[in-house]
């Protein structure tokens, strides 16, 4: 499986996200920094050490919260974005103003902690199918607000990023075609307001659905919690029809289940679980 190449936002878009994030942790001032050290205090050096083995994702976005907070401060990841980690190896060192280092520890760590548990546990789905053609996607099963950071987390763990939100798709689930009274009718109708680039995705839980979903010409039929075995038949129903048609496997999809799902022939198998079942990856901060 090709790795997909993982890109962050540009910083006119990341900045405002980690300043907010920074007002919410400092509010009206560092107490406790702001008591003992004087603004711009004398500069420190600071490593970052990995208690845990997984994959780092996020160091940028740490190396953005300390410049924002004082833009003297240099912050030097010791690993390339999307490596592996070992317990006790220095991921990071950091120098500058000691009041900076001390008032962006939270927020830095806690964003890198957290997407590097998403990106580790992404590698892991990832592993168990790496041989195979399918892919694996994310979804919009994502923390308000952090979607876009957390969607970069799973590429880097080697998934392939799903729509980023309800205005780069249409995807057709279960309540919209029962809405409207079918496949056939909710086709018809999105058709007819979307821009011509969009693709048109539809939910399927039947054979009869996927039979329905092709005579309307979807471009990618997904087959939602179906067993094994009718996912091959899925398959080879849509294979014989239409060879162009994109397949989507999803629902209940675990490390245990992924390969299976994926020796159906499906393209692709989108998941929640890297993202919502993820644990942080446990790293510190030292003052030398």
């Amino acid at each position: 499986m090709t790795k997909q190449k993982a890109i962050l936002p540009p910083s006119i878009i990341l900045d405002p996200l980690i300043q907010s994030w920074l007002l919410e942790d400092i509010g009206r001032g560092d107490r406790t920094t702001q008591s003992l050290l004087s603004a711009n205090s004398i500069p420190k050096k600071a490593e970052w050490i990995a208690k845990a083995p997984g994959v780092i994702a996020g160091l940028p976005i740490a190396a953005r919260v300390f410049y924002l907070l004082n833009n003297q401060v240099t912050f030097a990841p010791l690993i390339a974005e999307g490596e592996n980690c070992q317990p006790g190896q220095i991921i990071a060192e950091i120098e500058g103003s000691l009041d900076a280092l001390l008032m962006g520890e939270r927020v830095a760590l806690n964003l890198v902690m957290g997407l590097s548990g998403i990106s580790s546990l992404t590698q892991k789905y990832v592993e168990k199918i790496t041989d195979l053609p399918a892919k694996l996607v994310d979804t919009r099963k994502t923390t308000p607000g952090l979607r876009i950071l957390e969607k970069y987390a799973t590429q880097l763990g080697g998934a392939i990023n799903h729509r980023m939100g309800l205005d780069d798709a249409v995807m057709l689930k279960d309540n919209h075609i029962t809405a409207v009274g079918g496949i056939g009718a909710a086709i018809g109708k999105v058709r007819s307001h979307i821009p011509y680039p969009l693709t048109i995705e539809v939910e399927t839980e039947s054979l009869e659905q996927v039979q329905e979903a092709l005579e309307h010409q979807a471009d990618i039929i997904m087959l939602d919690n179906m067993s094994a075995a009718m996912m091959e038949v899925a398959v080879k129903t849509i294979r014989a029809a239409n060879n162009r048609v994109k397949i989507e496997a999803s629902g209940n999809v675990t490390l245990e289940t992924i390969r299976t799902v994926a020796e159906t022939g499906v393209d692709y198998i989108s998941s929640s679980a890297p993202i919502t079942q993820s644990k942080w990856l446990d790293l510190s901060m030292k003052i030398r």
